[in-house]
This record gives structure tokens, C-alpha cells and sequence, in this order.
């Protein structure tokens, strides 16, 4: 028995190298780090027995929301249980094991108590606590989040070595449930504790998104890049949230670069940046921006995740692509197994699928084809559930947009108005460039209706 970088005990049984791979997997974990990986290998190359290191292993391709890498998932929670088996392991190596069992099974929120168990064992446990978050972040269980954060913040002391990007978490669960001045100074105390913690760096601007700041929060990332450079394909996600600020600003030629240079610098078919990307190719479409044939490549690997079912947070982005890309053929068949998981609602996965996923799924085709009343209705629907979809209420601002402009071009001004008042009130009643320009199309409507015309503003 050995004891890690933050004092927890584990099974290793080789000598200190094993050990030092290992305290740099969690280390690289916890600021997403492109090395993860590579570390967690080494571990495993040194210790092939060590159990936890198996369970870890399939519990980050789980996270990953792909149907092909459930395999590898499910080879490594057996490998976990064989070496559990051959070499007793502890009560905490044991959560782990049964977490990932209960991801595989599509049970997410059986999983989470497992991690709290881990978590009452020893809230310094933040290989647990950084697992339960990210579970909860795929659940959208955002009031959750900060409840599990806050039972174990006064643990940490200033020693703590995860201290800065315990922060970071907390300071995004603030921020997803509306403590938006509290998050921003947590965000900031974390970056200086953790100066590699992107995602508490993207907590803060995630703030500045739903607080309309949109100069504020590219005074905030300009000049922090090295916070973000060393990590997965997160760092195509800071990219976006970069973006978004230049929308909001109306810099479009700016937007399109970053789209180009940073975003889709690398034509991944991961989830997370095909979501980036349909997402603002969206917003960019609604606010009448030509994007060129940059549909076509997303709609080419979406057209092959039709079948995926893993997250609907990811379907619901494919569908987009294929609607971007008028792939009829492939937005049929999305739709029609999405019909088929709804319909089994055996597990969290697929009555998410159900709700919202159905209703989303349905409008955001109606959308496509131009059937606004058909779309706004739907969407109107899903947006009650949406939270379930999982992601961050920047990600999901995609659907709220899509709603309320399908609603203004139905011509249900009445309730896009209301819909487009309660996401300003919940941007603490701030208005962003979106939201003006989507008022002044409202009162133009009217305008129109009553057969007067708008005089522009002097």
C-alpha cells in the first residue's frame, strides 16, 4: 500500500515510477490535460494489476459519449474486476469499480452514489469529487453540483495540492446556478492557486456570458492562453467561448477566424467540438451570416453517429450538422432511432432521449425545414427539460436561440417575448446582443401587424 500526491491509498505494487505516473494522471486530469492519456498508460504499462487504474481508465472513455469506446470501457471494468478478484482492493478502489459498472449500464446517477460514497469516506478525495462533477455536468445536475462541492470545500486546506482546481469546479457551479459575482472572484483565487486550471478559467467566462459582458470577458481571456494551451480538445472549447464574445460584439470576420484557425483547427469527430462548432455555426446562421460549405465536414462525421445513443446532448448536436447540411436521409434515421431508445426508457441515458430529446430532435428538423410553427412548438416542449440534456447553459443557449427564433418567425411574438424575457432574467438582467436585436425584430412584427412602421431611432 502507497500513498498518493493527495494522501489517498492505493494498490500500486511496483516501485516509485508506477506511483509517479500516477500522481501525474490525477494531476493532469484535473486541468484536462492532453497528457492524461499518456500517463495513465504508463501507470498501467508499470502496474497492468492495478485495479483503480483500470476502473479510472474506463470511467474517462465513458465521459467521452462515444458508442465504439463502450467497448473499451467494458474491457477495462472486467480487467478492474479480475485484478479486484486476484488482489483484494479497498473499499475505495471498489467505488470506483462499481461507478464505472453503473456508467456502462447507461445509470449515470447510480454511479454519482457511488462517488459520494467515495466523497463520505474523505471529502479530500478529489479524484471523486472531479469524477462526480463531471458526471453531473453530462447529467446536468447543476443545483447537485454545488451541493457536493460545498459539503467538501472546508476540507481542503491551503496545503491541499487539488485546492486551486477544486475552486475552479466550484467556481462553475456557482456560476450554472446563478452566483454569478461569487463565481467570478472563486474562478479567479483558483487561477492563481492552479495556473493551469482551464476550467476555472472558463468558469469565469462563462460568467461573462451570462452576465452580457462580452468586453469584460475577452479582457479576461487575452493574455491567458498558457492556461488553456496544454490541454485535450478543451482547449478547442476556451476557443469557443472566445468566439462567442466576438459574436455578441457582432465580429463576424473575427468569429469565422477563430472558427477556422482554433475551433476546427483539427477536424476531430469528437462530440464536445462537433457541438463547439454546429453551435456557433448555428447562432452565426440565425444572425444572417453566410458560413460557406463549413457545414459539409461536420454533416460527414455526424452522418456516422446516427446509431450512437450514447448522450443526447451529442445527438441533438449531430442532428444539427445533418440539418445544417440538408442530409435528410441521415436526420431520418437519427430520428427514428432516437423513436426506438425513447421508447425502451430503461436507463438515464435513454429517457433522456425521451425527454427532451424527442421534442428537441423533432423541432430542430422542423427548423430546417422551414416549419416554424412545427419547430417552435417542440422546441418550446423540450426547453422545459432541456437541463437534462446535460452541458452548460452556454452550450444549451443553441435551443433557446433556435426556440425563440422559430417562435418570431411563426409569429408567436407574444410567447418568443416571454421566453427571450426569462433568458435575460436569467443573465441577471443583463441584455446581450442577441437579445436586443431579437426585442427590436418582436416590435417590428408588430409594427408590421398593426400596418405601421417602425421609425428608426435617432
Amino acid at each position: 500500500m502507497t500513498l498518493d500526491l493527495f494522501g489517498q491509498t492505493t494498490q500500486l505494487t511496483t516501485d516509485g515510477t508506477a506511483l509517479d505516473s500516477w500522481n501525474r494522471t490525477q494531476m493532469a486530469f484535473l486541468a484536462h490535460g492532453a497528457a492524461t492519456p499518456e500517463h495513465l498508460g504508463a501507470v498501467l504499462n508499470a502496474d497492468p494489476d492495478f485495479a483503480l487504474g483500470h476502473a479510472v481508465k474506463g470511467l474517462f472513455y465513458v465521459l467521452l459519449g462515444r458508442r465504439e469506446l463502450m467497448q473499451t470501457a467494458k474491457e477495462a471494468y472486467a480487467t478492474a474486476r479480475a485484478s479486484a478478484l486476484a488482489t483484494p482492493v479497498s473499499r475505495r478502489e471498489q467505488h470506483f469499480i462499481d461507478a464505472l459498472g453503473h456508467w456502462i449500464a447507461g445509470q449515470p446517477t447510480q454511479a454519482l452514489t457511488e462517488f459520494e460514497a467515495l466523497i463520505a469516506l474523505d471529502p479530500t478525495d478529489i479524484l471523486a469529487v472531479k469524477l462526480d462533477h463531471a458526471t453531473r455536468f453530462v447529467i446536468g445536475d447543476l443545483v447537485g453540483m454545488r451541493r457536493s462541492l460545498e459539503t467538501v470545500m472546508p476540507a481542503y486546506g491551503a496545503d491541499h495540492v487539488g485546492r486551486g482546481y477544486l475552486k475552479g469546479c466550484y467556481a462553475f457551479a456557482l456560476e450554472e446556478t446563478g452566483d454569478y459575482q461569487m463565481a467570478q472572484k472563486t474562478g479567479r483565487e483558483g487561477l492563481l492557486i492552479s495556473p493551469d486550471d482551464a476550467w476555472g478559467l472558463h468558469a469565469v467566462a462563462h460568467v461573462h456570458d451570462m452576465t452580457a459582458d462580452a468586453v469584460g470577458g475577452l479582457e479576461w481571456l487575452n493574455g491567458r492562453e498558457n492556461a488553456w494551451a496544454h490541454c485535450n480538445n478543451f482547449r478547442y472549447h476556451v476557443w469557443w467561448h472566445k468566439a462567442l464574445m466576438h459574436l455578441d460584439l457582432g465580429q463576424y470576420d473575427v468569429v469565422l477566424d477563430l472558427y477556422d484557425t482554433e475551433i476546427r483547427k483539427d477536424k476531430t469527430d469528437d462530440y464536445r467540438d462537433i457541438s463547439n462548432a454546429t453551435s456557433l455555426l448555428s447562432r452565426l446562421e440565425l444572425d444572417g451570416i453566410e458560413i460557406g460549405d463549413r457545414w459539409e465536414e461536420l454533416a460527414d462525421l455526424s452522418a456516422n453517429r446516427t446509431e450512437d445513443g450514447c448522450l443526447i446532448f451529442a445527438d441533438l448536436h449531430y442532428l444539427l450538422a445533418l440539418v445544417g447540411d440538408n442530409r435528410d436521409v441521415e436526420v431520418t434515421s437519427m430520428l427514428g432511432r432516437l423513436h426506438r431508445d425513447a421508447k425502451e426508457s430503461k436507463n438515464d441515458m435513454q429517457r433522456a432521449m425521451a425527454n427532451p430529446g424527442l421534442a428537441a430532435a423533432t423541432g430542430l428538423e422542423a427548423f430546417g425545414e422551414a416549419a416554424f410553427e412545427k419547430a417552435f412548438v417542440n422546441l418550446s416542449q423540450a426547453r422545459t427539460h432541456i437541463q437534462n440534456a446535460g452541458g452548460s447553459h452556454a452550450q444549451r443557449d443553441v435551443f433557446e436561440r433556435l426556440t425563440i427564433d422559430s417562435g418570431i418567425r411563426a409569429g408567436f411574438l407574444d410567447e418568443a417575448e416571454l421566453i427571450l424575457a426569462e433568458r435575460t432574467t436569467r443573465r441577471d438582467g443583463k441584455e446581450d446582443g442577441y437579445a436586443s436585436a431579437r426585442r427590436a425584430l418582436i416590435e417590428q412584427g408588430r409594427d408590421a401587424s398593426r400596418g405601421t412602421v417602425a421609425i428608426p431611432a435617432q
